[in-house]
């Protein structure tokens, strides 16, 4: 009788092995333009590294981003101004990360968004992140102000000043690119300085 033919582990990720490159088209990072045209507003360079526990850079992560345009407003049909929205403004993007852990996306600020039930929010960017390990995609929000305590229904859900902090992007002046001011906002997945998440 022949000995059975040795059956090869399976990999122990638990989301992956990871993407194809179709996923993240060169121009996914970009929420500026629409073909030929350009979004309304000030336009930003949001970057970042993503890590993992001891400052470990997570690679081939993925990383999707959606926020209001310039005015604060949704091209949606759930946002009841979305009429009013700029319609060569995405409002989504993707971006993955390199060997260093390092995403970027072109985009513009955010303006403040009124919201009948939640009251009024801050500018701020929602983020969503998938990558090797997880077992389900961790989300949150970035805002743009310096002050932790600065009234926001979700920021101030967040119980504790210094796991605020975390949710702040920070000006960044070195990663300035092409007149587009910079902002840097790292997401540590887990262990010291973890940014805080939200349940979707």
């Amino acid at each position: 009788m022949s000995k059975p033919a040795a059956t090869p582990p399976t990999a122990w990720l638990t989301v992956g092995p990871f993407f194809p490159r179709s996923l993240i088209e060169p121009t996914c990072n970009d929420l500026t333009r629409t073909g030929r045209k350009k979004a309304r507003g000030t336009p930003i360079l949001l970057a970042g590294r993503v890590l993992d526990r001891g400052e470990q850079p997570v690679r081939n992560a993925v990383l999707e981003i959606w926020q209001p345009d310039a005015q604060g407003l949704f091209a949606h049909p759930a946002d009841p101004r979305s009429a009013d929205a700029d319609p060569n403004f995405l409002g989504w993007g993707r971006s993955a990360t390199g060997p260093d852990g390092w995403y970027r996306f072109r985009t513009v600020m955010p303006g403040p968004r009124s919201d009948n039930a939640a009251g009024t929010r801050l500018p701020h960017i929602n983020m969503m992140l998938l990558a090797s390990g997880i077992m389900r995609r961790l989300t949150t929000t970035l805002f743009f102000t310096d002050d932790p305590d600065t009234e926001d229904p979700v920021l101030s859900s967040v119980p504790r000043v210094e796991l605020r902090r975390r949710l702040l992007a920070r000006r960044a002046p070195e990663l300035d690119d092409n007149g587009a001011q910079a902002y840097r906002f790292d997401v540590i997945t887990q262990g010291d300085g973890e940014t805080p998440f939200f349940l979707d």
